[in-house]
């Protein structure tokens, strides 16, 4: 009947809603979490989830703020090679992510607000 299908279209474009509202389709830039980067052991052969979107409160790794804070974006999930120490980019502007390759020294980055996007 017409009215089901007007009730169909309703539901339909509330779904669709909700779901542009958790998944936008531009995602948020990344911000700046850190100038610096972050000196961790890496495990060999264990799974890391680095944030990409800077907004973790456990930097560098992500802590689904990501998500909660409807970026749309995702962390970098990556598997260690071997057991050994690295630095981890926090400044978010890394050409090597999720290493750092020393973009933090950079005027633009060092210039920015922690927190806002360069």
């Amino acid at each position: 009947s017409c009215l089901h299908t007007f009730q169909k279209l309703n539901q339909s474009r509330y779904i669709s809603s909700w779901l542009t509202g958790w998944f936008p389709k531009t995602p948020a830039k990344s911000v700046v979490a850190q100038k610096t980067p972050i000196k961790v052991e890496l495990v060999a052969g264990k799974t890391y989830r680095w944030c990409v979107c800077g907004r973790s409160k456990k930097q560098p790794f992500c802590d689904g703020s990501h998500f909660f804070q409807r970026t749309g974006l995702s962390p970098l999930k990556f598997k260690a090679q071997e057991t050994r120490a690295v630095a981890l980019c926090t400044c978010k502007a890394t050409q090597k992510a999720p290493y750092c390759d020393g973009t933090h020294r950079s005027e633009r980055v060092q210039k920015a607000e922690v927190g806002s996007p360069l």
